[in-house]
């Protein structure tokens, strides 16, 4: 392992040297800083020029101001913002943060839905579900990203906040809602028709009854999730990963997913009184973190729910219970960020899903309306990203475990009279990611580098608005620090996706 860390280093950075310098030639080449003097009129016209090339250093060689520049760099100076006056340091820092919100949100719910989903397709290979899916990954990963931004602008913002002033479905419109809903379940369930038809059923009247709920306890002007539909949903959370992980035959898993409900459920009460700390206060530091710490010490007490029901296969009990305690976490914290809906939404006018930004200027308030509102500036940038990658994921996905469930050793597995369940999990969908560590580590690093048209439309000031108007202002410095961090971290995609792949696939030796 450490020979091979230290050979793709090496090679990495010799990589990126000769990258950066090429890009810096390039970008040289292409700009022009004196494009708005040499057009001016004024007076002083050789003056001002004269100056801003002592200022620019235009006059020395492109590569000894390239070396200049790696010099600063390897001091932690990546320069300054000539136009207006501001350290590179801080432009990037503000912008990386900008970016790596919305890659965190995107990549990690269009990586699940779309692996989730390519996997039910394939199983349901040439079913309804199957051709419905295929349909529609086709259909969205054809469509420009710019024309389904615009489309989310339209009608999941502006319609849906023009809906917030009279939020009222009408009841047919739910019954087809709820239809749909369980047609696709059925579908995606499977098996013979009286299955089917009792799948359409529950799920029909689940998701009509969700809704009804919703409407009747005017949930979207005041919404929560509150003690009963935590313990609601904290349950089909358990009932759901004990069936995929462990399967519903172990008892000893689906106890401790559900006693690890029980303790969320309780923990609810008294981490109201912990979330009106000081902390969370407009003047307190630190909030981030100690959710963060909080989160944490939740999937530590869920492992240890698992490890103490015991048995002689404690491991899956306790990985089963500490994602379901995880889940649960994050419900709680949901609902604390929901509490603060009323008073974020009267701020904005009853329009609460902003269309531009990352942020409402001036808004004030405390930690849960901050992070309520960089959730609701996320919204549409990250549901465009999602759409267009969960097509690509899906499509991976699917072929991916179409390839793996034909090989001899599942028809092995099968034969040896193991569970599906078992069979799918445990050696189908293990074997399906191999594929997949390749492109996700690739696809986050190509996210990080800015989601440009994205970032444009919605106006969003990330790593690839910071490139662009860079490049449109003459600004090199800036320029160079953002090659240099999607340079950087490109590489280090690579050796961790070669990482990844031999964690997954054994047959890979990286010291080979």
């Amino acid at each position: 392992m450490l020979n091979f860390l230290t050979r793709r280093l090496v090679a990495g950075l010799l990589t990126l040297f000769v990258s950066l310098f090429l890009m810096y030639v390039l970008v040289d080449i292409a700009i022009d800083p004196l494009a708005d003097l040499r057009e001016s009129t004024a007076p002083n016209k050789q003056q001002l020029i004269a100056a801003r090339i002592e200022l620019l250093d235009l006059n020395t060689n492109v590569v000894v101001r390239f070396l200049q520049w790696c010099g600063g760099v390897l001091h932690g100076d990546f320069g300054i913002a000539w136009k207006t006056g501001e350290s590179v340091s801080d432009l990037v820092a503000h912008a990386i943060g900008s970016t790596l919100q919305l890659v965190t949100a995107a990549t990690f719910l269009s990586l699940i839905v779309g692996v989730v989903v390519g996997i039910v397709s394939a199983l349901r290979q040439y079913s309804a579900f199957d051709y419905v899916i295929i349909f529609l990954s086709f259909l969205l990963y054809s469509l420009p990203s710019f024309w389904v931004a615009v489309l989310l602008k339209q009608w999941a913002a502006i319609g849906f906040n023009n809906f917030l002033r009279d939020p009222w479905i009408a009841w047919p419109t739910l019954i087809a809602v709820a239809l749909i809903a369980g047609l696709l379940w059925s579908l995606a369930i499977g098996g013979r028709a009286a299955r089917r038809w009792q799948v359409f059923g529950i799920a029909s009247a689940a998701t009509f009854g969700m809704f009804a709920y919703l409407q009747l306890t005017d949930w979207w002007l005041e919404p929560k999730i509150g003690p009963i539909l935590l313990l609601v949903m904290g349950a089909g959370t358990a009932f759901a990963f004990a069936a995929v992980f462990a399967g519903l035959h172990n008892r000893r898993a689906l106890w401790a997913s559900l006693t690890t409900v029980a303790v969320g459920f309780i923990a609810y009460f008294p981490m109201q009184t912990v979330f009106a700390m000081d902390i969370f206060s407009p003047d307190g530091n630190g909030a981030s973190w100690f959710v963060l710490l909080l989160a944490i010490v939740a999937v530590a007490v869920g492992f240890l729910i698992g490890r103490l029901y015991g048995g002689p296969d404690w491991g899956v009990s306790a990985r089963t219970s500490a994602a379901v305690a995880f889940v649960m976490a994050a419900l709680i914290f949901v609902d604390q960020v929901m509490q603060v809906w009323g008073p974020y939404s009267r701020a904005l006018g009853g329009r609460p899903i902003p269309t531009f930004g990352d942020r409402t200027p001036g808004l004030g308030g405390n930690y849960w309306v901050t992070v309520l509102d960089s959730f609701t500036h996320l919204v549409l940038p990250t549901a465009t990203l999602v759409l267009i990658a969960f097509a690509a994921y899906t499509r991976y996905s699917r072929s991916s475990m179409l390839e793996v469930m034909s090989q001899d050793y599942i028809r092995t597995a099968r034969a040896k009279g193991l569970p599906e369940r078992e069979v799918v999990v445990r050696h189908g969908f293990r074997n399906t990611l191999i594929p997949l560590a390749t492109i996700v580590p690739i696809d986050v690093i190509t996210l990080i580098g800015g989601a440009v048209i994205t970032e444009a439309v919605f106006s969003r000031p990330g790593m690839g608005q910071l490139f662009v108007k860079s490049l449109e202002e003459a600004q090199v410095d800036p320029v160079m620090a953002y090659l240099l961090i999607t340079a950087g971290l490109a590489i280090i995609a690579n050796i961790v996706a070669d990482i990844i792949y031999a964690v997954i696939d054994p047959r890979i030796r990286l010291d080979a």
